[in-house]
């Protein structure tokens, strides 16, 4: 009895160490959130929506910080509320791993870099801007922009599939285009729109 518990005790012992060397101190944690996203800050040319998708490279594929259904709920709660998109997934995002340190330390990572170096740039950009390479270096930058951008959506899109089928996703995704490209409503308000029908719909797969 008593070596049977011992085992059980050394076990239990032997889980909590497994344990502990797999989670990852708060110092290592702030300093991922610090790395990704300089890295989407620093790299994403063009703006918030460009930054998305080096974001959920970072967040969802590099670290883990969370997968990417909860991911795109992020980016869709962003985008009902005023302010840049990144900012507001930097500061979400970074919240949500590390609190209100961790806020702060993703809104510092994604933003301060990036302007210092458009400080540093601006001017030598604005000088040479009719330079051929230097309208080649800007402009080469947006096929590649376009490629990511296609493959999130191709994501989202097979995830919508999954929750609601194709006979709900399909007409959903024709209305939004409709509602933003065509009648130029603010994709915040269709998103909020959205959010709010569907706690109607019923999702594939759920249990009456």
């Amino acid at each position: 009895m008593i070596n049977k518990q011992q085992s059980n005790t050394e076990e239990l012992i032997q889980e909590a160490t497994e344990q502990q060397s797999v989670t990852k101190s708060r110092g290592q944690v702030h300093k991922e959130l610090a790395m990704g996203f300089f890295r989407a800050g620093i790299l994403g040319f063009g703006g918030g929506p460009t930054a998305i998708p080096l974001m959920k490279k970072e967040v969802v594929d590099n670290y883990g910080f969370m997968d990417s259904d909860e991911f795109a709920k992020q980016i869709a709660i962003g985008n009902t509320l005023p302010g840049p998109i990144a900012t507001k997934l930097a500061g979400s995002i970074g919240f949500q791993v590390a609190g209100w340190l961790g806020m702060l330390n993703a809104i510092f990572a994604s933003m301060l870099p990036s302007a210092i170096l458009m400080i540093v740039l601006l001017g030598t950009l604005a000088k040479y801007r009719e330079v051929g390479w230097v309208n080649g270096m800007t402009n080469g930058v947006v096929p590649i922009v376009g490629v990511m951008m296609a493959v999130l959506t191709w994501e989202f899109f097979t995830k919508a599939n999954k929750q609601l089928g194709l006979k709900l996703a399909i007409p959903l995704l024709i209305a939004s285009i409709v509602a933003m490209e065509v009648l130029g409503i603010h994709p915040g308000i269709v998103i909020a729109i959205l959010l709010f029908l569907a706690f109607a719909l019923p999702v594939k797969g759920a249990k009456a």
